[in-house]
């Protein structure tokens, strides 16, 4: 017995390892953990066993993949690509066990995890239908660099193996074992004896499918290489996010080669860990983690979530809670107003959900509720109806007067301070905020709004429901726009001002896409709804002393709402923005700073405002709220990388050419 291992062998001469990491939740490769196994397979070797079987002693799980908290311990490249090495040189040593070799995998098996139990002979994975399977490294800016790249091709194929590496997404034991990652799959009761017979069995030489073989000829790599990148490029640059490039550049030089696809995987594994790219998704990584240790645990429990407005984002966010295991009401005006909310939930439930039985009672969750029964039995109430003070007061009167004792009610607004609402309540300091973002299904951040003297109790269950609905929370003060909308309304501001001096819509959303935005600032306008943003640049506007485009109002006067009427900035069809040629009209060589770098201003005034507690939870929200370029860090993280002073200098600069609009924040000195 190590620190970290267990090691016994049985009567029958087969040698059982149990990695259990002490003094945590769950498994990781840690350096420690690798050395430890680096002495226990030198004994292994001496002992020559029947057979090898390793299995985690964590219940429901098995390795989370590396310690990531050992990334930032890193030198030079060339150290990484030595430490890359030196774990392959150990995960290699029970490739090359003379006996057979079973892991049985019990649970999460990511990453590093998942690169160590491709080394055995056998691969026992569990029932179920939770997707565990995984080998997400290029979601830090990385690859494989435990012998993933070499063995997910030489088992899968390339194709199913590239494809595993390229997304970074996991996949379920089913759909494992269809593509060869795993042999067996075997509930908790069975595993050790479908072990023991594997180890009886003749290993078996895994052999990826004959096209993907014949793929990988070297006269056919230069073609498939080629389709790979357009698959890639397609949804990242390689400029931005240089790791699945280099995955595919590994496999077309090496064709996963045992002979040199393993030194060439750490080394280039060395020179992705010291790209800025990789630094910041791995802080990135850290961020969301800070986002999740927001709030006190309570024992309160929100069983029935109530929802007052059925619009998009009502209607959305409650077929959101119903999906996550709540039981939800739903209420509007008319059940017309409810009817294509519930279309919606449907197809949210379709996709999410395969299991017909658990479709079923995901769907008997959500109940549409006209007459709004609901609100006596719900522990929450979110109200999402339109924003009009007079309007949610009067509807939070009426409430009230339904609520149970403890429940909690909670607002969906996106612009209006909660001061302001709150007037009405008997319990005001008992009252939040919960702003979701569209699409509900595919953002994950919810802002959760304080007053200054907002109960604490209730602000933890905000943060406890968001998480348990598998949300990241941010805690903001209430205050014009939050965080989130306060930082988009510059950028989209500046979008229709260049707009307006006929600068072609596609060569502005190119200048952000250019800098790493996921849409650039006319299309999400539209896809937002040009009546929405009209109503947001109103109310900021009004409170941060900024014009209201004109060519916003009379657009949205006209009918013309973006996406949802077909027509606003672009004309929309089947769903998708139809751009003309960027061609007509010249762009300006600062277009990018005039669209960035008042996102960033914005972002410091709100450190400086105390919006939120620091400025690594501000990042976390702008990325994980806007989208703002995971690889650059965030807004304020950008700025330091940049350098202070350039910024500074360049927001003087776009006001002595443009406007006091781009004045640098008196809060710049908190950066």
């Amino acid at each position: 017995m190590t620190q970290h291992w267990k090691y016994e062998t049985d009567e029958s001469g087969i040698a059982w390892l149990c990695l259990d990491k002490a003094d945590a939740k769950a498994n990781v490769l840690s350096s420690d953990v690798i050395r430890e196994l680096d002495e226990l397979l030198t004994a292994i070797e001496s002992e020559a066993p029947q057979g090898l079987v390793m299995y985690s002693g964590k219940p429901g799980s098995f390795i989370m993949g590396a310690d990531i908290n050992e990334f930032g311990d890193f030198g030079s490249a060339e150290e990484v690509a030595r430490l890359g090495k030196l774990g392959q040189s150990v995960f290699l040593r029970i490739k090359d066990l003379a006996c057979p070799t079973v892991v049985a995998i019990n649970g999460v098996c990511l990453g590093g995890g998942l690169e160590i139990s491709m080394m055995f002979d056998y691969r026992i994975g569990p029932a179920g239908d939770s997707r565990i399977f995984g080998l997400p490294e290029v979601k830090l800016g990385l690859h494989p660099g435990f012998g993933g790249t070499v063995r997910a091709v030489q088992i899968c194929g390339v194709r199913a193996g590239m494809q595993l590496m390229l997304t970074g997404n996991p996949i379920n034991p089913g759909k494992a074992l269809k593509l060869g990652l795993i042999d067996r799959i075997a509930g908790e009761g069975e595993w050790r004896d479908v072990a023991r017979k594997l180890v009886s069995s003749k290993p078996p030489t895994a052999k990826a499918p004959f096209v993907d073989r014949l793929m990988s000829f070297s006269l056919l790599r230069p073609l498939v290489r080629n389709m790979l990148i357009k698959q890639v490029s397609g949804k990242a640059r390689r400029d931005h996010y240089p790791s699945p490039y280099a995955m595919i550049d590994l496999w077309a030089k090496h064709g996963a080669s045992s002979k040199t696809g393993y030194d060439a995987e750490a080394e280039s594994f060395g020179r992705m860990m010291c790209t800025d790219t990789a630094r910041n998704l791995i802080r990135v990584f850290f961020l969301q983690g800070k986002l999740k240790k927001q709030g006190n645990p309570t024992d309160v429990k929100i069983k029935h979530v109530h929802v007052v407005g059925a619009g998009v984002m009502g209607g959305d966010i409650a077929a959101w809670c119903a999906l996550r295991g709540h039981t939800v009401t739903l209420q509007d005006r008319e059940q017309k107003y409810i009817d294509p909310a519930m279309e919606r939930a449907q197809k949210l439930f379709g996709k999410k959900v395969r299991d017909d039985a658990k479709r079923a009672a995901t769907t008997e969750r959500l109940r549409s509720d006209v007459d709004g029964s609901g609100v006596a039995d719900a522990d929450l109430i979110i109200e999402a109806i339109y924003e009009n003070l007079e309007a949610k007061q009067s509807l939070y009167e009426a409430l009230q007067a339904k609520m149970k004792p403890g429940a909690l009610l909670s607002t969906n607004t996106s612009s209006i301070r909660l001061e302001e609402l709150r007037t009405v309540l008997n319990e005001p300091t008992r009252f939040i905020g919960l702003h979701f973002f569209n699409p509900v299904a595919m953002l994950p951040l919810v802002e959760v709004i304080r007053c200054e003297d907002t109960d604490q109790d209730a602000m933890d269950i905000g943060f406890a429901f968001t998480k348990g609905i598998g949300k990241l929370p941010l805690e903001c003060s209430s205050s014009p726009g939050f965080v989130v909308n306060r930082i988009l309304a510059p950028y989209m501001g500046e979008a229709m001002e260049l707009a307006q001096e006929g600068v072609p819509l596609a060569a502005i959303d190119k200048a952000a896409e250019d800098f790493g935005m996921p849409m650039g600032p006319v299309e999400l306008a539209d896809s937002v709804g040009l009546d929405v943003a009209l109503h947001v640049s109103k109310v900021l506007g009004a409170a941060m002393n900024r014009p209201v485009p004109d060519a916003l109002a009379q657009m949205v006067d006209s009918g013309r709402l973006g996406r949802k009427s077909g027509q606003g900035y672009y004309q929309w069809e089947d769903g998708k923005a139809v751009k003309p040629p960027a061609g007509g009209g010249s762009v300006p060589e600062d277009i990018q700073d005039r669209l960035i770098l008042p996102m960033v201003n914005e972002a410091v005034a709100c450190l400086s405002e105390d919006v939120v507690a620091n400025a690594e939870l501000l990042d976390a929200g702008v990325i994980f709220g806007t989208g703002f370029a995971p690889f650059r860090g965030g807004p304020l993280n950008y700025a330091k990388e940049r350098g202070i002073e350039e910024v500074q200098a360049a927001l003087n600069a776009l006001a002595e050419r443009h406007g006091e609009r781009f004045l640098p924040s008196s809060g710049w000195s908190r950066v």
